[in-house]
């Protein structure tokens, strides 16, 4: 079993990782923020209301949750803040393996650059 996920909550923390570097897949919007410390990672979800009704969002995020669990303990990294942004109908309807490979992809090319 593995530590938690520490989640990011505050607005602040969701923006300043907005301003840091992105990558988009087809099911997810990564965005990671190096704090420069070696704390643990925190990673922090979100779906804007083009993604669905409360239902259709809450779905989506559940999902990014799921993966971020699975995947982010092996290829994430200390010092990082995450974010994860589900995207319109291919979230929450993509094949969860798929989904998954979308993050570890995502993750790997932010760490590349």
């Amino acid at each position: 079993m593995t530590a938690p996920l520490i989640i990011l909550k505050k607005r602040s923390e969701f923006l300043a990782a907005a301003r840091a570097q992105k990558c988009g897949t087809k099911g997810l919007m990564l965005q990671a923020r190096s704090r420069g410390d070696e704390a643990p990672m925190r990673v922090g979800f979100t779906c804007s209301k083009k993604v669905g009704n409360a239902v259709a969002r809450n779905r989506a995020k559940r999902r990014l949750r799921e993966a971020a669990r699975a995947v982010l303990p092996v290829n994430g990294r200390s010092g990082y803040d995450y974010v994860l942004i589900g995207r319109f109908e291919t979230t929450a309807n993509r094949d969860f393996e798929a989904l998954k490979g979308d993050l570890a992809y995502a993750l790997g090319k932010v760490h590349a650059s």
